[in-house]
């Protein structure tokens, strides 16, 4: 079966850190676009990182850049979200998305990844 789970989601306060993990299971990550985005009650899902190993191509949302980082881990079928100095604003389910062949696309739509986990939340307070 092929699929995506997310794992690693949780509560913390402000200023910590999570470490997010996107497995996937039926297929490797190799030669396939990897996302993050995250999305609040009601409101659209945005993108947040991305990181290709097909073109090389990356993303990262302004938001949080210079706090979050992907990685990609040398079993081929998962990627990591590590997320530091979190805020109360990134607070938001976050969900992993795969493509084959794809590279990270500039506006970051999400017609453009095929694979999708159900997601795992995030909620950062005090």
């Amino acid at each position: 079966q092929v699929q995506l789970v997310e794992s690693g989601g949780g509560l913390v306060q402000p200023g910590g850190s999570l470490r997010l993990s996107c497995s996937a299971s039926g297929f490797t990550l190799d030669n396939h676009a990897v996302g993050w985005f995250r999305q609040a009650p009601g409101k659209d899902r945005e993108a947040v990182i991305c990181t290709s190993s097909s073109d090389g191509s990356r993303f990262i949302a302004d938001s949080v850049k210079g706090r979050f980082t992907i990685s990609r881990d040398s079993d081929r079928r998962t990627v990591y979200l590590q997320m530091n100095n979190l805020k109360p604003e990134d607070t938001d389910r976050y969900y992993c998305a795969a493509e084959y062949l794809g590279g990270c696309p500039r506006r970051m739509n999400l017609a453009e990844f095929g694979y999708w986990g159900q997601g795992t939340q995030v909620t950062v307070s005090s």
